[in-house]
């Protein structure tokens, strides 16, 4: 890799600014989308909810059985969604993000194309906001492909006549369709922090299966420890303790606090991570 000094480099006008970035982030998406494994993982997730539609529609689950909310999916197909994103947040969202974080700088080294990109008159950092939003632009894409295809394969399998929440009360589909999306947001913001992670572990080699690894790795003993009893309110500050508690917007009162706060904590390890990847990669001199 070229030395982390950019000051030889020509400088650019902020128009030429903005239109180098705006061409490179075409070209990462172009990239993350082109590949096939990660298409593959799109597609496994899109499977889920059709999976799970199914499997009810064949033979009902009795109540406390399954997945949460599955038994709430003969009354209304919406709830399909989330007990789609309930299954996939905890394994299968993780690993595509896992996937294309830890790719994302390691990939282009192990390739040896970084030093060609790092030549170019443009900053690290500026690569680094590039590769973080196309890694975030495919989680967001990922929970909203779960989202979509369970609430569409739960309206055609089990209608959507009305939506009544957790708390007993009934409001319109509308208004069903609208906490769907707040929790397709929640969702997406619990993965930032993961995919931080893996950018960062990203930076650290130039091996991308191993930057893939760690980042699965990490959020596999995130769920460990969460399971510990023993570690009492330190389990309120592991990345993944509040993943699953979007359930609070299927009432009718949210605590909007307690939402707040719970995505808050995604986002503090987002930064102290994204902190740590642009602390390598703009001080590292990582062979391409």
């Amino acid at each position: 890799m070229p030395s982390a000094d950019t000051g030889s480099l020509p400088r650019l006008s902020p128009e030429s600014r903005r239109t180098v970035g705006a061409r490179q982030l075409g070209n990462e998406l172009r990239l993350i989308f082109g590949r096939r494994r990660n298409m593959a993982l799109l597609v496994l997730v899109a499977a889920i909810p059709v999976f799970i539609g199914i499997a009810v529609k064949v033979s009902t689950p009795r109540p406390g059985e399954g997945p949460p909310f599955i038994s709430e999916l003969t009354n209304n197909g919406l709830f399909l969604a989330f007990t789609a994103l309930a299954v996939c947040l905890p394994v299968f969202l993780p690993l595509a993000v896992a996937v294309v974080a830890g790719d994302a700088v390691a990939g282009e080294a192990g390739t040896g194309t970084l030093r060609y990109l790092l030549a170019i008159p443009v900053s690290r950092t500026r690569l680094l906001v590039v590769k973080s939003l196309g890694v975030l632009v495919y989680a967001a894409v990922s929970v909203l492909v779960v989202t979509v295809c369970g609430l569409v394969v739960g309206a055609a399998l089990f209608g959507a006549d009305g939506f009544t929440l957790l708390s007993g009360d009934t409001v319109s589909v509308e208004n069903g369709l609208a906490r769907s999306a707040a929790i397709a947001a929640y969702a997406f913001v619990d993965l930032i922090g993961l995919a931080a992670i893996g950018l960062f572990f990203s930076t650290l080699t130039e091996v991308a299966i191993g930057a893939m690894a760690g980042t699965v790795v990490s959020a596999i003993a995130f769920a460990v420890l969460d399971s510990v009893p023993q570690l009492g309110s330190f389990r309120q500050v592991l990345l993944t303790h509040n993943w699953l508690n979007f359930d609070e917007m299927l009432r009718t009162n949210p605590d909007t606090q307690s939402l707040l706060r719970w995505s808050l904590l995604s986002l503090a390890y987002a930064a102290v991570f994204f902190a740590a990847a642009w602390s390598r990669i703009t001080t590292a001199d990582v062979s391409g």
